[in-house]
Order: structure tokens, then C-alpha cells, then sequence
């Protein structure tokens, strides 16, 4: 197999951002959409997506799109698609999916449909009759968007999102990959200082350190597609070898955290260890009343409170007013502040340089960037 397409979803953004790091990593054909990018590679680059990608939410094979407004459309659709390339005659392979905008959209129908045509293009190309389905597991999705049918194959198992540092987290966590989206839109290099004022079980240290470190978010996990048959288990290890080459050691970056939860402060640094970033990573117990912007060159990011989460509105928009009085602006103090108060910059009490819409999750937010003297 000289080529893979595949899909690589991701938060409502981010699709840029996630862009332009496949084509970091040697990817082609790379085509930004609405919550997805679509890309091409050799085998070997479907397993560098897996270990490498902080943004993608997972990794999908894209088996291939047509048109279906019917049953039988979409039937003949799957059905002629080349299944056997990557799902052998023992392989289990169990179908879900989603439909927006669409003619079918009874989801268990289209399953049950979806199946019945794998089912029915394997039995051609193996010549048998029934499939016990005790091998590896290839879990087929599809998605339905305005009658347009995408037949994909899932690579990752759980989500890109689960690096494996954080088995708990506090009461409002944010998402790993858009943790390290945020990160990314600031700019995080080998020798920053880094400062998280609502720092919680510590997500925005961890993925900012191992950002700055260029350790692979994947490199400690264990994928869907280890286990698939097509695939050489030498792509794992050499694309594994290939990222623990590419780590910076010897840095000079600092990620300094602070929480009013003592629990949230023992959180971090017990998620940073894991992460395998605690030389990098400190945190503290304190309140946002005594934060300081250091004098020197800094960066502080960072996912405050707020209403729909922790605390009530009013209680949000006058921590947005302290927040504006204590993060002073100066030479090289850049801050960037997740928020899906509308009015945010109100309370804080500056206009943002620069602003950008993201997800939290289905919360839409803003991400308000002060970087300029």
C-alpha cells in the first residue's frame, strides 16, 4: 500500500492550526474543512499522525465518499468500496457513525445497512459464508453530512486527547488538544516562561512544556492501528524511535502554575511526572489577588472560571476584573485568556489584540490574545 488517506478530526478553530502541523510532520494532499482535516501518506506517516498530532482528536482511514439519499444507495456505496485492503477474514469490525442534514437519518438503520454491505464485499473476496470476528478489532465509522456518505476506519482507539498523564482531573478540565492548541496560537519555544494563574490538574503546563520539549503527545499510548494487520509492527517502532530523537533536552523552559485548591496543586505536579515534564513544571498554592507578572520576558495562558462552569456569572466578570488589574502589560508580557463571556474585555478592562473563536467542548469561547506593548 503506497498511499493512506485518512481523516483526521478535530475541534471547531483548531483545523489550521492542526493543518499546518501534518505538513510539519511531511504529510500531502492536506484540505482544511469544518471540524476535520483530510491528508495523505505512506503507511509509515498514518502511525506519525497517531504518536505526534496535539491537536487531531484521532486518526481515521477515509475508505471513500459518495453520494446516498437512499438505503440502497448507501448499500451500494459501501459495498463497492476495497474493504479487504484493510480488514482480514477473522478481523472484527463493529459500525457506528453519525447523520446531519441528511435524507437517512435513522443512525441504527444505516447501521445495520453499512454492515450487511462490509459483510457482503468480504464474503466475495475470502469466499466464506460467515465471519467470526475474533481477530483485531477495525471499528468502522461513518459520518453523513448533507447526503454526502464518508466511510472511515478508526486508528486510534481512544481519543488523541487521552495522552495517559491525566487519569483524574479537577472539577472543570480542559481538553488536552486544545490545551495545546491555545499553547501553540501563543507561541511556546524552548526558553519561555510559562505561567498558568487557574492552573487546576495542570493541563496547560503539561502540554506547553511538552510543546516546548518537542516530546510527541502520543509517545507513551498504545493505538487501535498497533494491532492491524496490514500494517508492520517496524512502522510503530521506528516512527517511536523517530519522535524520542526528536526531544530537546537541556532547555531552559520554566511553566509556573498557581490554584486556590491545594488538591488541584498536588494534581498538577502528580500529572506533570507522568507527563515526564516535572523538571519543567512547578506549582504553587495561591490566589489570583497576589498574582505578580514577573518583570522579565513572559507568557501567561490561561482557562479562568467562569459561569456555565465553577462559578456564577457575577462572581466570573469581577475575577475578569482582577485578572485586568493584575496582569500588567509591559515589555515582552504576553497573556492569553480563554473565555466564553462575550463581554470579557469589558471586565478585564482592555480590548484584546487579537482574538479567536474555539470550543471548549460544545461551549463556544473566545480565546483573547494581549501581546502587544
Amino acid at each position: 500500500m503506497d498511499k493512506i488517506n485518512l481523516v483526521a478530526p478535530c475541534l471547531f478553530g483548531i483545523e489550521s492550526v492542526a493543518a499546518d502541523e501534518f505538513r510539519r510532520m511531511g504529510f500531502e494532499d492536506i484540505v482544511t474543512e469544518n471540524g476535520r482535516v483530510l491528508l495523505s501518506g505512506a503507511p509509515n506517516m498514518l502511525a506519525r499522525a497517531n504518536i505526534c498530532s496535539r491537536f487531531a482528536e484521532r486518526i481515521l482511514i477515509n475508505v471513500g465518499e459518495f453520494t446516498a439519499t437512499t438505503f440502497t444507495e448507501l448499500f451500494d456505496g459501501v459495498k463497492a468500496l476495497p474493504w479487504e485492503n484493510y480488514i482480514g477474514r477473522d478481523d472484527a469490525f463493529p459500525v457506528n457513525g453519525w447523520s446531519i442534514n441528511s435524507q437517512l437519518f435513522s443512525i441504527p438503520d444505516c447501521q445495520s445497512i453499512i454492515k450487511k454491505a462490509v459483510v457482503e464485499r468480504l464474503k466475495l473476496k475470502y469466499n466464506i459464508s460467515r465471519f467470526a470476528e475474533t481477530g483485531p478489532e477495525y471499528k468502522i465509522r461513518f459520518s453523513i453530512h448533507k447526503n454526502t456518505v464518508t466511510m472511515m476506519i478508526d486508528t486510534s482507539g481512544d481519543g488523541l486527547h487521552k495522552r495517559g498523564y491525566r487519569r483524574n482531573s479537577n472539577d472543570a478540565p480542559l481538553k488536552e488538544t486544545l490545551a495545546a492548541a491555545m499553547c501553540d496560537l501563543a507561541r511556546i519555544y524552548p526558553d519561555t516562561v510559562f505561567f498558568d494563574p487557574f492552573c487546576g490538574s495542570g493541563t496547560l503546563l503539561i502540554e506547553s512544556a511538552l510543546m516546548a520539549a518537542n516530546i510527541a503527545p502520543g509517545l507513551r499510548r498504545f493505538f487501535a492501528a498497533e494491532r492491524f494487520g496490514f500494517l508492520s509492527e517496524n512502522i510503530w517502532r521506528e516512527e517511536r524511535t523517530r519522535a524520542q530523537d526528536l526531544i530537546r533536552h537541556g532547555i531552559e523552559f520554566s511553566a509556573q502554575g498557581y490554584d486556590i485548591d491545594p488538591a488541584c496543586v498536588e494534581l498538577t505536579m502528580q500529572n506533570a511526572k507522568k507527563a515526564g515534564v516535572e523538571k519543567y513544571v512547578k506549582a504553587a498554592v495561591a490566589d489570583i489577588h497576589g498574582f505578580t507578572s514577573p518583570k522579565q520576558r513572559c507568557l501567561t495562558v490561561t482557562n479562568p472560571p467562569y459561569g456555565e462552569r465553577l462559578l456564577d456569572v457575577k462572581a466570573a466578570e469581577e475575577l475578569y476584573r482582577v485578572m485586568g488589574s493584575r496582569f500588567e502589560r509591559g515589555e515582552g508580557q504576553k497573556y492569553y485568556v480563554i473565555s466564553p463571556h462575550d463581554e470579557f474585555e469589558k471586565f478585564f478592562g482592555a480590548p484584546a489584540d487579537k482574538r479567536r473563536k474555539l470550543y471548549n467542548g460544545m461551549i463556544k469561547c473566545q480565546l483573547f490574545m494581549y501581546f502587544k506593548k
